[in-house]
């Protein structure tokens, strides 16, 4: 053991130090430690949180990455794609979990008391009924097939509040085939059976959810004719990118594949905003703990000029005695990380089991602040706070080179 190491020990945990007049401006240094700690690991964990539940939310209900017809078509109809396709129903790459087909068709709901414009998005049997699943806050999802064409859809929660609709509830659809000579409205009755949530109003305010063999008789396609695909991998937060050029080499010069967040812009760019303003948080934070344990630790060098002579006397050169103070500075820190640790990791479980703090979704897309919990990052976090430290105490602690022992000596 160093000589160092043993000496700043001694102090820090020794009877010497419980009694000294510094406890006090010690205390504060704990005390700004454990807020850094605090804020530093809730901020990122509800930041991260957030935007992997977004993320994953446009991912899920949209498609990871959708591959559509190559046109300069602005319209939320879909252009068709004709089967059979050698990678439908079973994408060959390794990173695609699954692939479902869609077709969308712009209309008008009807009511006696209202109307409004929303988009039939039609799915075949092979819609993901589970990843779904997380979205529905009320009734069942309809089972979808060939052999029979289902009138039962999955409507929004606004939509259905919109036109004081729940389960069970019917409602007529009014359509226009623009690729009809006649181009005559398209009725169509449906019955709700299952209302979902998905706080992104791109979605809530638009879709319904039906049968794909409604969009394809609408729009005179034959069995064999979809609008797109819907793609979704195995982890969201890996970058797509790669994948999309791969999907993009195997679908044809024809049809073009795109993220969600390629969909998304403004999502990922309010994304990109949240994530500056944790970066300025930290950063803060981390300012505030650095200037405390500066003060400490200057402090501690003043008030033990007379020791750091009597160490220099006896033959310690200056990095040594700096070594004692700094390792003292980080003993000092550690009872604050670990008081930290224990109050942020009870806050963030608490949010993550029972939901204390709620959130706007019309602003956050979110009903509640998400928590992403990792030892990783926890780790990172109180490493990363150690050795910046251990790094900037470097600055103060070279007073004591200026402290001469025979005028602290004489002083003292």
């Amino acid at each position: 053991m160093s000589f160092s190491w043993y000496f700043s020990k001694k102090i820090g945990f020794g009877k010497t130090s419980r009694n000294h007049l510094s406890r006090t401006i010690i205390r504060i240094g704990q005390v700004a430690v454990a807020i850094g700690i605090i804020v530093a690991l809730v901020t990122l964990s509800t930041g991260i949180g957030a935007r992997k539940e977004i993320k994953q939310k446009l991912a899920d209900f949209n498609g990871h990455i959708t591959i559509k017809p190559y046109n300069t078509n602005l319209s939320l109809d879909s252009d068709s794609i004709r089967l059979p396709l050698s990678y439908y129903p079973q994408f060959p790459l390794p990173e695609v979990e699954h692939i479902q087909a869609i077709a969308t068709k712009s209309g008008i709901i009807r009511t006696e008391d209202a109307f409004d414009g929303v988009l039939l998005k039609g799915v075949d049997e092979n819609f993901d009924r589970s990843r779904f699943q997380k979205f529905l806050r009320k009734g069942e999802i309809p089972v979808f097939n060939k052999e029979k064409i289902s009138n039962e859809v999955l409507v929004s929660e606004k939509i259905a509040r919109n036109f004081f609709m729940d389960i069970d509830s019917t409602f007529v659809m009014v359509f226009v085939n623009e690729q009809s000579a006649n181009a005559r409205p398209v009725y169509r009755n449906f019955k709700v059976k299952g209302i979902y949530v998905t706080d992104i109003a791109e979605f809530d305010d638009l879709y319904v959810i039906g049968d794909i063999q409604h969009v394809q008789r609408i729009n005179q396609w034959g069995v064999n004719q979809v609008g797109g695909f819907e793609i979704f991998v195995e982890n969201i937060e890996a970058d797509l990118n790669p994948v999309k050029l791969k999907v993009n080499d195997i679908i044809g010069y024809n049809l073009v594949a795109e993220t969600a967040m390629d969909l998304f812009a403004d999502i990922e760019e309010w994304i990109n905003v949240f994530d500056l303003n944790i970066f300025i948080i930290l950063f803060i934070m981390l300012i505030v703990v650095i200037i405390n344990m500066i003060m400490v630790l200057l402090i501690l060098i003043l008030e033990r000029t007379y020791s750091i002579a009597i160490l220099k006397t006896l033959g310690s050169n200056n990095w040594q005695v700096q070594k004692i103070f700094i390792n003292y500075a980080l003993f000092i820190m550690l009872p604050g990380m670990l008081l930290g640790n224990i109050i942020a990791i009870g806050l963030l479980l608490t949010q993550k089991y029972f939901g204390i703090i709620q959130l706007p979704p019309e602003n956050y897309f979110i009903e509640k602040a998400p928590v992403f919990i990792s030892w990783d990052m926890i780790l990172l976090v109180n490493a990363g706070s150690l050795i910046i430290s251990a790094i900037i105490l470097l600055i103060p602690s070279l007073l004591i080179q200026r402290i001469m022992p025979a005028k602290a000596m004489k002083i003292g």
